[in-house]
């Protein structure tokens, strides 16, 4: 981790700078995204941030884009995230249902805003809850994530980079306009007592029997191989082998199905964060107040 880039101490921080600098504190070097309030503030403060890490920011002409640029990022071996609110987290869908069928970790921030439509941008919703579970088509299993306040977004956002590199999928932080907005006291830890997760990696050479979508544990997650580390990886959101070639057939659709739904099953017990109590794996709810579970 670059020198300085942990803002070691106690802050009094708003809500959506306490989500960009728990980003840096976990390791991203890569945004890609759109301006939309109420999470704009999240974009501005790593545009100003990441340069001085080391890091990369770049606004894109869209929603779309920014989530196909986070995709193409964590492919090659960088942690990044990207943030929006409603209309653009929408946008968005399709491209993070690729994410889950490439199994590329990354982390998705939606500061939510009363809706549907443009609806209320300065003021909070919490409706775009059940199109994080259901938003892109198809199955696959989700991890989201509630903060109630700025210190747990910013301790959320380091778990989440944790959740999605292990676990292999884009992960969500759930905030809403009064969390994103609000101004309170955040501490963050020294550098060496932030945890990282490091992404299961290929223990074999680069070869022609290299399988990138071939599971090797219990856990049912396969290695990842970085693009431009000589590894022959071949994506594709179309159905795939475990050498990701298209392969249309009923057999190999239920097998690659089964595995992505079973192995977000076994990841549960490992997404939950001990500090908070809407932390858990599924969509959980609870930004609006201290004393509500998750599910």
């Amino acid at each position: 981790m670059t020198a300085g880039a942990v803002l070691s101490g106690s802050h009094f921080m708003h809500g959506d700078d306490a989500c960009a600098e728990g980003a840096i504190a976990a390791g991203c070097r890569f945004f890609a995204g759109y301006p939309i309030t109420p999470s704009t503030e999240i974009a501005e403060r790593l545009a100003r941030r990441l340069p001085e890490v080391g890091g990369v920011f770049i606004q894109m002409e869209d929603e779309l884009a920014s989530m196909a640029c986070i995709l193409g990022a964590s492919a090659a071996g960088v942690r990044s995230m990207t943030a929006t609110s409603g209309p653009g987290f929408s946008l968005m869908m399709e491209n993070i249902g690729l994410g889950m069928m490439l199994e590329i970790p990354c982390v998705v921030v939606d500061v939510q805003r009363g809706s549907p439509s443009t609806g209320l941008p300065t003021l909070p919703g919490q409706s775009d809850v059940m199109q994080a579970r259901w938003g892109s088509h198809g199955d696959y299993g989700v991890v989201a994530y509630s903060p109630w306040s700025p210190q747990e977004f910013f301790d959320l956002t380091v778990h989440a980079f944790n959740v999605a590199d292990r676990y292999r999928l884009p992960v969500f932080l759930m905030a809403d306009e009064v969390v994103g907005h609000m101004v309170e006291r955040v501490v963050i830890p020294a550098s060496e007592q932030i945890p990282v997760w490091e992404r299961k990696r290929p223990s074999n050479r680069p070869g022609p029997d290299f399988e990138p979508f071939r599971v090797i544990d219990e856990d049912l997650v396969p290695p990842m191989a970085h693009a431009g580390e000589g590894y022959r990886v071949h994506y594709t959101g179309l159905t795939h082998d475990e050498r990701g070639y298209p392969m249309m057939n009923a057999e190999t659709q239920g097998k690659l199905v089964r595995r992505l739904v079973d192995s977000f099953a076994l990841a549960i017990p490992g997404t939950r964060h001990p500090a908070s109590r809407r932390a858990c794996g599924g969509v959980c709810r609870g930004g609006d107040e201290p004393g509500a579970d998750g599910p």
